[in-house]
């Protein structure tokens, strides 16, 4: 097949698709699809471009300057104070709504302007100071615990030039880090700033794998983060095992959020658990509920789990409708018939009772047999044994008993008497 010739292009790697010219691995997370990067015209209605940086900040700022960026350019761009380096994530149309989004720009003087193209000696002064962070963020936490802060520094970022740091950091409570500054900017001489970042920040930052046996959300593709409650575990009937529930970040799992807006459309359709479905042969309590299957389970005691029985909602409904215009059906049924009395299992059924008779007979004949060999003799039964052959004249066991030295009284006779009788018939023998 000639594929110069074809008139459709095959697009392969992140050249189509979700990561349509992504920048990296590490901005996948924050990766925005394009949808209008083909149009002609685009990039010509606006001259903002969307910058990220380390973690999860970006940055807007103008193309005063009439640049040709396309979304994984390295550009340097105006900071306070000297300039910082970012890889530009977004052109276009789209930018505007991506500001409106996120909500970070109170005023037009907020945004700033992308310089140029980084050159070589920028990206030099770049990965230098990006070869200091791990350093810095080892001393800083020494310095944090001498000032006995209650805090912990996750991460630091260096501007593009070197001349600031940002210190990101979790608290539980508010932290008074005025003199940490201070120590922090004489240590390291650069321009100190603090940010504070949230368990679930921090979990998307290291990375991980969840529960699932995927990588964390929060770290591949979730922007931003909601409030998870334990009323979207019970609207969607999950255990309320702290264990469970909690993901890496110690914190509610996000993903609890995902489908708890078609649970609660579902779960509308279902009665309520106040109404009772009155039969002719018990009243009947909403015991649990399967959303999704639309099925509920009744009970006729409303504490306990007695005479379960599972209906569609549909039925649930018409016997709701039923004895709203004073009938009672027969019972929860569908067909409307009674429902059949259980009886009680036989186990016996079917059973040959005769086998205990069997086995009964079977042990009386192996009992008889066994007296039968007690009672004969022993020599008879006997072998002789190897290397001692049985003399010809020896008599049988049964007369041997009856010699006169074995009929002695076996009474004790004292020192004078001789030996004990047991040892005259050893002697005999």
């Amino acid at each position: 097949m000639d594929y110069k010739n074809m008139k459709f292009k095959i697009w392969t790697g992140c050249d189509r698709g979700l990561c349509h010219r992504a920048c990296g691995r590490q901005d996948k997370q924050l990766n925005t699809y394009d949808w209008l990067e083909d149009i002609p015209g685009n990039t010509d209605t606006t001259d903002l471009v969307e910058v990220q940086f380390k973690n999860t900040r970006k940055g807007y700022y103008h193309n005063v300057n009439g640049l040709e960026l396309q979304k994984g350019d390295v550009v340097a761009v105006e900071a306070n104070p000297g300039h910082d380096i970012g890889v530009v994530t977004l052109t276009g149309r789209l930018v505007k709504l991506q500001i409106k989004k996120a909500g970070c720009i109170k005023s037009p003087e907020d945004i700033r302007r992308v310089y140029r193209h980084a050159k070589e000696v920028d990206l030099q002064k770049y990965e230098e100071a990006k070869a200091r962070e791990h350093a810095t963020m080892i001393e800083s936490r020494q310095i944090a615990k001498n000032l006995g802060l209650q805090m912990k520094i996750g991460d630091v970022e260096y501007q593009g030039d070197g001349n600031k740091a940002i210190f990101y950091y979790i608290a539980d409570e508010r932290v008074d880090f005025r003199q940490l500054i201070k120590d922090l900017a004489a240590a390291f001489h650069v321009r100190i700033e603090m940010k504070q970042i949230g368990a679930r920040q921090e979990a998307g930052r290291i990375g991980g794998t969840g529960p699932c046996g995927r990588e964390l959300c929060c770290a591949t593709w979730m922007k931003n983060f909601s409030s998870v409650s334990t009323t979207a575990a019970r609207f969607q009937d999950i255990s309320l095992n702290p264990t469970k529930l909690a993901g890496m970040c110690a914190k509610l799992k996000c993903c609890l959020n995902y489908e708890v807006d078609q649970y609660m459309e579902a779960a509308k359709r279902l009665p309520s658990k106040e109404v009772i479905l009155a039969t002719m042969d018990a009243d009947y309590y909403l015991f649990k509920t399967d959303i999704l299957n639309g099925q509920c389970t009744y009970s006729t005691d409303k504490h306990l789990a007695v005479n379960l029985e599972t209906i569609t909602v549909e039925r649930a409904r018409e016997i709701i409708e039923m004895n709203r215009q004073g009938e009672r059906p027969l019972s929860l049924l569908n067909n409307g018939k009674a429902k059949p009395s259980k009886k009680p299992i036989d186990l016996l059924a079917g059973a040959d009772i005769s086998r205990f008779d069997k086995e009964k007979q079977h042990r009386k004949n192996k009992s008889n047999n066994n007296q039968r060999k007690q009672s004969q003799p022993r020599n008879e039964n006997r072998r002789p044994q190897k290397g001692q052959p049985q003399e010809q004249g020896q008599a049988p066991r049964s007369q041997r008993n009856n010699h006169p030295n074995n009929n002695r009284p076996h009474h004790h006779q004292g020192r004078q008497g001789g030996n004990r009788p047991q040892n005259n018939r050893r002697n005999e023998e």
